[in-house]
């Protein structure tokens, strides 16, 4: 396990079935899960008042660009899509380049 090369099961702007599935794999008692997310929008704003990004307002609050992921080790894989699976859930790899 320690060293063993880990595989992305799930990658996607959804945070809600992030939570979910990863809550599943606790519960089915997979081992070494890693999880995050990171900034996945290739506009971002900078310069003077970089911290306004008027997208934001056409919903009333901030809007959720992040990407997250989910890495479990290469030997429980197939246990890992297999609990998602029984809990209703499909983990989803999307590719995003900008």
């Amino acid at each position: 396990m320690f060293g063993e090369k880990k595989v992305t099961i799930f990658q996607k702007k959804d945070k809600e079935t992030w939570k979910k599935i990863k809550k599943a794999l606790k519960d089915e008692s997979i081992k070494h899960v890693s999880s995050g997310h990171y900034f996945g929008d290739s506009v971002s704003p900078n310069g003077i008042g970089g911290m306004v990004d008027p997208r934001d307002f056409a919903v009333g609050h901030q809007v959720d660009r992040d990407i997250y992921y989910i890495d479990v080790p290469e030997s429980e894989e197939e246990q890992a899509i297999e609990a998602a699976k029984r809990h209703g859930l499909v983990p989803v790899v999307e590719e995003y380049k900008e």
